[in-house]
């Protein structure tokens, strides 16, 4: 059955109403299903494939990756596999006790060298343990190193990269950081702030693109933009040091003198029910049982490594995810789950892109485009001219420009260059031909639509409850500034999770659904906090249950219930510390968060 038949199969006469037996040849189940993943390029084949493939452990080298003859050779007692498994910190502490135990004699054992091998390992040794002191310096203790790097976060893979440039020790660079404190607890925080201190005194000059209160604080030089954003932002409004900007009476400022804070504390909400987790044991995880009270906004906080995302993201969610919409991807190892019949959907908002083509855009993401077509095709001058919806997209042939396929712009290969992107001569950037563009709504084309801001359109569609709806709800997650045609690529990774929150939100919900969102704070401004908490709260206040990875301060004291996981990140953590409100976990004196918390 699985692997077919190397002769021909008979199939009786009767089964097939022939007049004589008939042979065939079978492949078997497997070689069709290879066939299928090789040359099936549709993601609904894949996705029909894919679920009968699993990864297990290799049965031969047991995940070591290396042959027989590799891993027997063997340094200090451990061969290389072993070494690579282990956390950095722990690899840090295993060669130092290497060092100090080595032999006076000439017989080696496990765990001591000889004079001679010391001789020969002395200055390998030595590199070794100035590599793994930048990737602790840089907050990466709980990382192993044969961790694949498509496993890591944004954050963690540029601070291999930062620690790989302070190890080159590379005079008079400039180095520009886009928010490298993405995903770090303020513990680890410092430990960043110092390595950047540390290029900067060897000469170089760091420009750090950021909105952490510490990093600011530090910073030698600040240059704040604003004074809001998009059409009204794009001015210096302050540059100097980091005394001056206190003085100073920007947006920024009044949030660093405490003058206003990212949102006040709020009633806590009302329990309805529990979701109870047993048994947890992926990756780090103890073997713990989680509980999680529904109807709150629930934070989920730890140092870097604890077993955040691994409980939430590669647990929880695709238990539910799989109970609900019978999704493929399988949950991290657990015993049971209790209280599932008190919610009815859940919704993860990550910060993956709304789409990966220029073509998407906030408008066709959030179903709105298609209300702003309807609205086109229900004009006296569409219905004269006998359009369709169709006439309206960017997409379909009819009203878009044929010459640049309703892209709006060429893009020309450079050899040796990226390529450019130079706007179409015959519609000038508009997607549309010349007929398309003659209807108007209140003087405006379909083109002139998609260029305006999510502000402007609030106004210009405040009559037409089904478009202004959504668009609001854009607004009300603080995105006036972008536009409603702007290609899903240009947005950023917290653009993109506003966005999807949106669309969300403008969805008529049940009040039992529950909200994942991993660390929604990336790239935002204080200002921006406040905005995202108001939009959450509404959320829990009509009964839903929020449940966010986070390690922002001023997000975390206003949750309604924290789970603080730790105390360490990798092998050291993966246990429940303390659970409670925000008051509650403040007085703990198990890990970190409640030390940062209590300030």
């Amino acid at each position: 059955m699985l692997y077919g038949s190397l002769e021909n199969v008979r199939i009786d006469k009767e089964l097939v109403h022939t007049s004589s037996d008939y042979f065939i040849a079978f492949d078997g189940i497997i070689k069709y299903l290879r066939n299928v993943m090789d040359n099936d390029d549709s993601t609904a084949g894949q996705k029909w494939a894919d679920q009968f493939l699993a990864e297990c452990e290799c049965p031969e080298c047991h995940g070591q990756r290396l042959n027989r003859e590799a891993l027997s050779y063997r340094f200090g007692g451990k061969n290389i596999a072993e070494l690579a498994a282990m956390d950095i910190s722990e690899l840090r502490e295993w060669i130092v006790e290497l060092e100090e135990n080595r032999g006076y004699g000439d017989t080696p054992a496990p765990s001591r060298l000889t004079p001679q091998q010391y001789a020969i390992a002395q200055e390998i040794l030595k590199e070794i343990r100035t590599r793994l002191d930048f990737l602790l310096d840089v907050g990466l203790d709980y990382l192993s190193l044969n961790r694949q790097s498509a496993s890591l976060s944004g954050g963690e893979s540029q601070r291999i990269r930062l620690a790989t440039q302070i190890g080159s020790q590379l005079v008079n660079v400039l180095y520009i950081l886009d928010e490298p404190s993405i995903g770090l607890h303020q513990r680890d925080n410092q430990r960043l702030i110092q390595s950047l201190k540390q290029l900067r005194d060897l000469g170089n000059t760091v420009i750090v693109v950021e909105h952490d209160e510490d990093m600011m604080r530090n910073a030698d030089w600040i240059i704040d933009i604003g004074p809001r954003a998009g059409r009204k932002g794009g001015e210096v409004v302050f540059q100097g040091t980091p005394a001056e900007l206190l003085k100073s009476n920007t947006l920024t400022a009044s949030y660093l003198r405490g003058y206003r804070t990212p949102a006040p504390p709020h009633p806590r909400a009302t329990e309805q029910g529990t979701l109870l987790l047993k048994g947890c044991s992926g990756n780090n995880l103890k073997h713990i049982d989680v509980e999680f009270p529904l109807g709150k906004l629930i934070l989920v906080t730890g140092v870097s490594g604890s077993g955040k995302s691994t409980l939430i993201n590669e647990t929880l969610q695709p238990i539910l995810s799989h109970h609900f919409y019978h999704s493929l991807k399988r949950p991290m190892p657990y015993d049971s789950i209790e209280g599932l019949e008190h919610i009815d959907k859940v919704v993860n908002v990550d910060q993956s892109p709304i789409g990966r083509t220029p073509r998407s855009n906030p408008a066709t993401y959030t179903g709105v485009f298609a209300d702003i077509r309807s609205l086109f095709v229900n004009l006296p001058e569409a219905k004269i001219r006998g359009y369709k919806p169709g006439r309206f997209s960017f997409n379909v042939k009819g009203g878009r420009c044929e010459t640049c396929g309703g892209n709006g712009y060429k893009t020309i290969e450079m050899n040796f260059l990226p390529d450019i992107q130079v706007p179409c001569e015959a519609c000038h950037g508009k997607r549309y031909n010349r007929e398309t563009l003659e209807v108007r709504y209140k003087g405006k084309s379909i083109a002139d639509v998609l260029d305006m801001t999510i502000n402007q359109a609030v106004e210009f569609f405040e009559n037409v409850p089904d478009i202004l709806r959504k668009i609001k709800t854009i607004q009300d997650v603080g995105l006036g500034y972008i536009k409603l045609g702007q290609p899903s690529t240009t947005l950023s990774g917290g653009e993109s999770q506003r966005i999807k929150l949106a669309t969300e939100l403008s969805k008529k919900d049940t009040g039992q659904t529950l909200y994942i969102l991993d660390e929604p704070t990336t790239g935002l401004h204080f200002e921006d906090i406040r905005i995202l908490m108001q939009v959450l709260r509404k959320l829990v206040d009509r009964g839903n249950t929020v449940i966010v990875i986070e390690h922002n301060l001023d997000v975390i004291r206003q949750a309604d219930w924290i789970i603080d996981m730790g105390p360490e990140g990798g092998r050291k953590g993966g246990q429940v510390l303390t659970v409670g409100t925000p008051a509650e976990v403040a007085q703990s004196d198990k890990g970190y968060t409640p030390k940062y918390l209590k300030k």
